[in-house]
């Protein structure tokens, strides 16, 4: 082979070697450098400041499972720095994404470290590096609440408007045709005041959970005697036990005291004794007790009813929540009792409690904080001002409805 021929094919080969080691250099640079970055646990700096400014439960994960960084809120979640994932439903979503590599959300719920009752929550987990996971837990529990709440007032409360105003058109039809015969006239006006008195109820109990809702403070403090608390709540339901076949029996401590509304304590008192009798079998009793444990006062409402299972009670005190929806809907309940009560004793600086057991009955307790009596002059001119109150109140109602004789006429 010629001279120049031989360097030409000399220099071929060697650019081709030289190609050759320099891209087995490369290749073997960028795979130390995806090795290096596959079994690296730093975190990327844009992570870090995300995390740092958010308000929801998250974390990063290495692939052990690890947290190598959190939120401030996630400790509440006992999700802590070093630590692996304490909750199996957590660890099994990670572990899903991290085997396939896709992003996914799942609704969950986990108890916190403020409180026992479980959270609902919307866990989100994605993929951010090779060895990393974040792990992102939103609080949702308030807008479920919501939602449910939106939900039952819509069904509840539709239907306790529809009813007695539909019942009062076909009433009010009724009269016109039997505008000759006195006796049908005086029937169908009973019943269109019974619905009116229906509708009464209605409003006014979303109107007294308003007010409790949104004031800041009672619009009247002043000393309350709890036996006239519980006397006035017995004698404006004993119509209603005696209808139902129910004794309400009243026991316990004798001149206990606090400070707050008096008529806001009876409407509370009366909404436990109201669901007592409702929820109570004929012939059994309500027992309304008052025991003073030292500075406090506890007001207890117990029946021998059907009682309220586990799942009950999270939602029982909700609005416009019903435990047992057919016997609601029967008796013309709201679902704004108890959730009056439980604002009513907040209000009071108190809390209610429950005992209950289904088939056994329930028992509600108020707990309010006690004062000592008053004086004879303080407690004489209290009493007087409440009779005022209420005076001019009955006085109002008992005109409004003389305004209609029995038999349809206007007085």
């Amino acid at each position: 082979m010629p001279s120049p021929q031989l360097a030409l094919f000399a220099l071929a080969i060697g650019i081709a070697i030289g190609a050759g080691v320099v891209l087995l250099v490369t290749w073997a640079y960028r795979m130390r450098m995806q090795t290096i970055q596959d079994n690296s646990s730093s975190i990327p700096a844009g992570i870090t400041g995300m995390l740092a400014g958010m308000d929801d439960a998250a974390c990063v994960l290495d692939a052990s499972g690890l947290a190598v960084a959190t939120t401030r809120s996630a400790a509440l979640f006992g999700i802590r720095v070093g630590a692996v994932l304490e909750n199996d439903e957590l660890r099994r979503l990670v572990r899903g994404v991290r085997s396939s590599g896709i992003s996914r959300s799942e609704t969950l719920r986990l108890t916190t470290a403020r409180s026992l009752d479980p959270r609902v929550v919307s866990a989100r987990a994605s993929v951010v590096e090779p060895r990393l996971t974040l792990l992102i837990i939103r609080d949702v529990t308030e807008r479920e609440r919501l939602d449910q709440m939106r939900t039952d007032f819509v069904s509840n409360t539709s239907h306790e408007l529809k009813t007695p105003v539909a019942s009062v058109s076909l009433l009010a039809e009724a009269i016109g045709s039997a505008a000759d015969d006195p006796e049908q006239v005086r029937r169908f006006a009973e019943r269109i005041t019974a619905e009116a008195r229906r509708l009464d109820q209605l409003t006014g109990r979303i109107m007294s959970l308003s007010r409790l809702q949104s004031a800041e403070s009672l619009s009247q403090v002043e000393p309350v005697s709890i036996d006239e608390v519980v006397h006035a709540a017995i004698e404006a339901h004993a119509v209603q036990a005696a209808s139902a076949g129910v004794e309400l029996i009243r026991g316990g401590d004798r001149g206990a005291w606090v400070r707050g509304d008096a008529q806001v304590l009876v409407e509370a008192v009366g909404n436990l004794l109201a669901n007592a009798i409702v929820y109570s079998p004929h012939g059994t009793d309500v027992g309304v007790g008052v025991k003073i444990d030292g500075d406090v006062v506890e007001i207890a409402v117990a029946d021998r009813g059907i009682g309220i299972s586990d799942s009950e009670r999270e939602r029982i005190f909700e609005r416009f929540y019903r435990a047992d929806d057919a016997r609601s809907r029967r008796t013309g309940g709201t679902g704004l009792g108890l959730s009056i009560v439980k604002h009513a004793t907040q209000r009071h600086g108190g809390e209610v409690r429950l005992w209950s057991r289904p088939g056994r009955g329930s028992t509600f307790t108020l707990r309010l904080p006690r004062i000592d009596a008053p004086d004879a002059d303080d407690a004489k001119k209290s009493k007087k001002k409440r009779k005022k109150k209420t005076g001019g109140k009955r006085a109002r109602t008992g005109e409004a409805l003389s305004r209609t004789a029995p038999n349809g006429e206007n007085a």
